[in-house]
């Protein structure tokens, strides 16, 4: 069953354009990545340095190997730099109501 996942960024004004670049650059590998079926990067309409990914994965397992897989990049560390806060993540499953 597919999971949706929310993964929420809160960046400092001066960061904030360094985040969306970095973002723009790893997005194509993450949306190819196994398992991922879609990613949306959003923004809070009452916050602009909110920014909240919309992410689709086939199953939590395969979201937790690409996050293991960022980490051993490094990526996750520098993305981290440009943070203000710690990332919020949620794992969303649909309910059939």
């Amino acid at each position: 069953m597919a999971i949706d996942v929310t993964l929420e960024l809160q960046v400092s004004e001066e960061n904030r354009e360094a985040l969306l670049n970095t973002l723009e650059a790893i997005l194509p590998d993450t949306r190819s990545y196994k398992g991922c079926q879609s990613i949306v990067v959003t923004c809070n309409d009452d916050d602009p340095l909110n920014i909240v990914l919309l992410e689709k994965w086939d199953t939590r397992a395969d979201h937790e190997s690409y996050v293991a897989w960022r980490a051993e990049r490094g990526d996750l560390e520098k993305m981290g730099a440009l943070l203000a806060a710690r990332p919020v993540s949620k794992f969303l499953t649909t309910l059939k109501i």
